[in-house]
């Protein structure tokens, strides 16, 4: 199958997989599938055509070297460290558990993720790595959650709030706060919009197909004041905010 012919039954894929979205404003349908989109290509391999003004961008080089990567990725365990048998869900996983050391915290792990490409490749190998601690990533939305009231001791969700406007991450905090233990934490990042590669990092993510949503983190902390949580602990990064949510 052709590259083109690939990306589109993951498109074709995903919109089949999600009819709870038919539910949902179109907006929303089309926003989640676009992302889902441009992160299947991703894991194929296949990268946007860039202009060659946005190829010449120090950050684009970053992003070549990898330099870039190590800037973006919010350390989640040291606001929060999975303990041991401890339930966690990771929303919009990608590929983290093969990255991250679950099988030395020996915590449990769920996933969560729009993109097909990810979704099948960490269940391919993630029982492979260890089939007690990893149990399966579900392809599913952020705000509709196929998951029972309070299943999980910790939520996890890094780089995933910049795709998303205030007003659909303030349906995600009610969400995790439902699949959530009373008094469990939601660990997730948000970009600080003043921060100096910010906004080019937006730049850069808008001609890779994703549109970055830069609010003030004001906007943010009222979210979760209207969910009924309560920021406990901050990390700062180059682009990101780490923050551990208790609800």
């Amino acid at each position: 199958m052709s590259n083109k012919n690939k990306r589109l039954s993951s498109q074709a894929d995903f919109n089949d997989g999600f009819g709870v979205l038919r539910d949902r404003p179109v907006d929303w349908e089309s926003h989640i599938a676009a992302i889902a989109f441009r992160f299947n290509q991703e894991y194929q391999g296949t990268t946007a055509d860039l202009p060659d003004e946005v190829k010449a961008m120090p950050i684009y080089q970053e992003r070549l070297s990898g330099l870039l990567q190590s800037k973006l990725t919010s350390p989640f365990w040291q606001v929060a460290k999975p303990q041991k048998k401890q339930h966690c869900l990771d929303i919009g996983c990608g590929v983290s558990f093969l990255i991250y050391p679950w099988r030395e915290w020996d915590a449990v792990f769920y996933g969560l993720e729009v993109s097909t490409e990810a979704r099948n490749l960490l269940n391919s190998r993630g029982p492979q790595l260890n089939s007690k601690l990893f149990k399966g990533v579900e392809l599913a939305t952020a705000h509709n959650m196929p998951y029972e009231a309070n299943q999980f001791d910790l939520a996890i969700a890094t780089g995933v709030s910049a795709y998303y406007p205030p007003e659909y991450w303030g349906m995600v905090l009610a969400e995790a706060k439902r699949v959530l233990k009373p008094g469990s934490s939601f660990v997730f990042d948000v970009v600080d919009p003043d921060m100096p590669l910010a906004e080019n990092w937006a730049i850069l993510e808008m001609y890779l197909g994703s549109e970055v949503f830069l609010e003030p983190l004001e906007i943010w902390k009222k979210l979760v004041q209207d969910a009924g949580g309560k920021i406990i602990k901050t990390l700062p990064g180059e682009v990101f905010q780490l923050w551990k949510v208790s609800f």
